[in-house]
């Protein structure tokens, strides 16, 4: 049983690097990453004043927010996004892995002890 529980993370293993490293899964956590990253920007936060600025002030604001928008926030957005698909995917690789390990508890064998 032991030899089949580190068979299962070696595979486990595996599956992670693969995904980190291989150029195929790379190209497609990019292109996922990427229209995420287009739907969250699309996205339009609004904001409104308890007390209306004047012109100066609303116009500096603006290009506050504009900056903000178009300079700071994609690169931030885009990080946040791939890390958050490359540990949606590593959680769906440790639920396999449990997964056989369950199996590999749950078989009839093991408890006659024929393994």
């Amino acid at each position: 049983m032991q030899r089949k529980f580190q068979e299962i993370l070696h595979s486990y293993k595996r599956n992670v690097f693969q995904l980190e490293h291989h150029q195929k899964d790379t190209e497609s956590i990019t292109k996922e990453c990427m229209d995420i990253c287009e739907d969250v920007l699309a996205q339009k936060y609004h904001y409104h004043f308890h007390k209306l600025p004047d012109a100066d002030r609303a116009e500096i604001i603006n290009m506050i927010n504009n900056y903000t928008r178009e300079a700071i926030l994609p690169p931030v957005v885009e990080q946040i996004v791939e890390r958050h698909v490359i540990l949606e995917r590593r959680v769906t690789a440790l639920q396999q892995m449990i997964e056989e390990m369950l199996e590999v508890l749950s078989d009839p064998k093991i408890e006659s002890g024929a393994i």
